[in-house]
């Protein structure tokens, strides 16, 4: 148990941070939006940058891990997506709320835990799964919402600003170069290495303090229903179904096994709560799905870190 408490208690403790310095006024009502800057600008992209670069194709490539997480992720999208829409909720919204229940925070929370856990070769599936998230995942939930709000504008100007969204987003682009990168063969001038040590190891505690201001401010008001299904959905269903195939179905080794049993558990990140606002549409109920997962993940996560032999 003191195990759990040395991984978990860190992590949580830099958001608890965060909260407080955002409630007591240290920080003021832009902080987490700059600190967020930073993570996405810079941080984050540094640190998948020199992943990829100094990887091979064969440690990265790993289809039962990649398997079993998406499935995990898409098929609660997917499951939520088709739920909410036989609620005849509009498209748009029925995106949103699946995204809220299939997002995992493995940007912001998932690369610091796995690390802390099961040491820096872990680094390797939370960067795979980060790809899965923003790549894939938010990149459907992008096209489902265009599709809701443009309906009849055609199918190929949905794809091109889906793509575009895409190629502007640097937690995409910095993996693809570093890729290109290795694929080179050429190693890290020594200078070069040495920044993206620096801003890469900024990216974790930054990124956790910033989700501890993110969380610290005001919700909106009024009663605000089907939130936790949707956070029951992230914390339950998505980590059985990932667990089930990563240790049952396809048996993966013991570091790709466990790392998508705890990605695969992590609270919801704060992508659908900033798409909701980018769109304009009511963002009080992916809001509190980002809240209470976080709080919820607190147990979520030690349960798996307890039934874990590690």
């Amino acid at each position: 148990m003191s195990a759990v408490v040395n991984v978990v208690l860190p992590v949580f403790a830099l958001i608890f941070l965060g909260f407080i310095c955002r409630r007591t006024g240290r920080m003021g009502p832009t902080g987490a939006s700059e600190l967020n800057r930073f993570v996405v600008w810079l941080g984050l992209p540094a640190l998948l940058f020199s992943v990829v670069a100094t990887s091979t194709w064969e440690q990265l490539w790993q289809p039962g891990f990649i398997t079993a997480f998406a499935v995990g992720c898409l098929g609660v999208f997917g499951f939520t997506l088709i739920y909410r829409l036989m609620q005849k909720q509009p498209l748009a919204d029925a995106s949103l709320d699946a995204l809220g229940a299939s997002y995992a925070n493995t940007g912001y929370v998932g690369i610091p835990l796995t690390m802390l856990v099961l040491g820096d070769e872990a680094l390797q599936p939370a960067m795979v799964a980060s790809i899965i998230v923003v790549c894939v995942l938010f990149a459907i939930a992008l096209a489902c919402v265009e599709t809701g709000l443009h309906a009849g504008q055609g199918f190929s100007r949905t794809l091109g600003k889906v793509s575009g969204a895409l190629l502007r987003n640097p937690l995409v682009v910095a993996p693809l170069l570093g890729g290109l990168w290795a694929a080179s063969g050429l190693a890290l001038p020594v200078p070069v290495a040495t920044l993206l040590s620096l801003l890469g190891a900024a990216a974790a505690p930054c990124a956790l303090v910033s989700l501890g201001l993110f969380l610290a401010q005001p919700q909106p008001g009024g009663k605000v229903t089907g939130v936790w299904p949707l956070v029951a959905l992230k914390l339950v269903a998505q980590p059985l179904i990932t667990w089930y195939l990563a240790f049952q179905v396809f048996e993966l080794p013991t570091l790709w096994a466990y790392s998508a049993l705890l990605l695969s558990a992590l609270p919801t990140g704060t992508g659908p709560y900033m798409l909701a606002e980018f769109y304009g549409r009511e963002a009080s109920r992916v809001s509190r799905v980002v809240l209470y997962s976080t709080l919820g993940s607190l147990i979520t996560l030690s349960i798996c870190l307890v039934l874990l032999p590690i």
